[in-house]
């Protein structure tokens, strides 16, 4: 396997994994919200921001995935053991967003479906309610600053 390949493949799973997650926790949100809206539609403003917070892990990996080709497309014309080693590098830069993304894109949606259905039964609590959703999201961005930062 080529440094450029080795490369491109921990940057397509980076952003591949980041999207599930984020995929994976707006199902959860999403489902809870329709619940919610089902019986009290004007909610709708209230929620939205919980639904939609998940989002951001895929938002995260697709833009490491730019940067990181950018790194990758340096390995073209390289030589074979350099090509290796920075292949590498950028595989395992990769993966504290890979990881990260994933699990936090999850998790950040069914924290988010707790606050939807708090918002269900006391919709005054819905500015608060954020910040639970937000402290997960904490760990996708530091995924996202080291990842750059292990980029070569």
């Amino acid at each position: 396997m080529s440094g450029q390949t080795l490369a491109i493949l921990g940057l397509a799973l980076c952003a591949g994994l980041c999207g599930v997650g984020s995929a994976i926790g707006l199902y959860f949100t999403g489902s809870a919200a329709s619940g919610v809206l089902a019986d009290e539609p004007k909610k709708f403003s209230k929620v939205l921001i919980l639904v939609v917070l998940p989002a951001t892990q895929g938002i995260y990996g697709f833009v490491f995935g730019i940067l990181g080709l950018s790194a990758a497309a340096g390995l073209v014309g390289a030589e074979a053991a350099e090509a290796a080693v920075t292949g590498a590098r950028i595989f395992g830069a990769s993966l504290p967003l890979m990881i990260t993304g994933l699990v936090s894109g999850i998790l950040q949606g069914k924290t988010a479906v707790g606050g939807i259905y708090a918002i269900a039964k006391n919709e005054s609590i819905s500015g608060k309610l954020i910040l639970f959703p937000a402290m997960v999201e904490t760990y996708a961005i530091l995924g996202l600053v080291v990842s750059i930062l292990l980029l070569p």
